[in-house]
């Protein structure tokens, strides 16, 4: 049974999203909620909208590949922490450049780690505590062109599950919430992080211009109530994959490394990289 005592709530990447409104409804229930974001500049715009939404947030400014805000952060007596921060790199494997990749995961593993440690270890001596890591359902499958990304969340996945083993001793709860794609814009801005790469475009082997996201996306009303319950302690299933509709096919492609053989389909181009090719930004999944 999850601890009702837990209150005081830290949500990193606040500013937007899925953080941003788990920020809300948490604060909207009652728990004390710290919401952080990347820059200044966000921390007034957020305090305007909780004051909008009729909530009380304490919003700090909270870069978590920065020691010095992560230091800061110790000193907020954290019970339940919601390691929501994230960016996305889109590009093929072989094109994304090395410094993209580098902090691809400084900011979706490295960073966000260290500030668990650090939270966790406080924890234990409470004997009580909560971490939930926004992983996603790229973590567990994967997609043309969001291999770095997805590499990203495998690494969260394999921290998730190892933590949830190593803390329960001392009666830490550790969950993991794994979106599929959802309509918050995040995927689409992935496909045009390559406008930014400092590198030779003649060299790539795809021509970024005419490819997008490859998949239809879902209205992200069911993460969003979904990450604030785990986050409340209202749910006790480590894995929370949404939408739920996705959770057989998502099975389904773990199996198929199982089968793929090496020379399968060599000289063609695979159907999910033509989808890339044929879908439009941001468009709706059927409801």
């Amino acid at each position: 049974m999850a601890n009702t005592a837990l209150r005081k709530v830290l949500v990193t990447g606040a500013g937007t999203g899925f953080g941003f409104e788990a920020a809300m409804r948490l604060a909207k229930k009652g728990f004390d909620v710290i919401a952080g974001v990347e820059i200044y500049a966000q921390v007034q715009t957020l305090k305007w909208q909780a004051v909008e939404r009729g909530v009380k947030l304490q919003v700090e400014k909270l870069d978590v590949t920065n020691s010095g805000d992560r230091r800061k952060a110790l000193n907020w007596g954290v019970e339940i922490l919601v390691n929501n921060a994230g960016i996305g790199e889109g590009g093929s494997t072989v094109d994304i450049p090395e410094t993209n990749i580098r902090n691809q995961f400084e900011v979706n593993v490295t960073g966000p780690l260290v500030l668990t440690q650090g939270i966790a270890k406080q924890m234990v001596k409470r004997k009580a505590g909560r971490i939930v890591w926004v992983s996603s359902r790229e973590g567990l499958n994967v997609n043309p062109f969001t291999g770095i990304y997805s590499a990203s969340k495998h690494a969260v996945e394999a921290i998730a599950e190892t933590m949830a083993y190593e803390l329960q001793e001392h009666n830490i709860e550790v969950a993991t919430v794994n979106p599929g794609p959802f309509l918050t814009g995040f995927n689409d801005r992935m496909f045009q992080t390559w406008e930014s790469w400092e590198d030779d475009p003649a060299q790539r082997i795809f021509d970024y211009s005419k490819l997008s996201f490859p998949r239809t996306q879902f209205d992200p009303e069911v993460v969003y109530a979904t990450l604030t319950a785990v986050a409340a302690g209202e749910v006790d299933s480590y894995r929370n994959l949404e939408p739920k509709s996705m959770i057989e096919e998502t099975k389904h492609l773990q199996e198929i490394p199982w089968e793929r053989k090496i020379m399968d389909g060599l000289g063609v181009r695979h159907p999910s990289v033509q989808n890339s090719y044929e879908m439009r930004p941001e468009t709706p999944a059927a409801k």
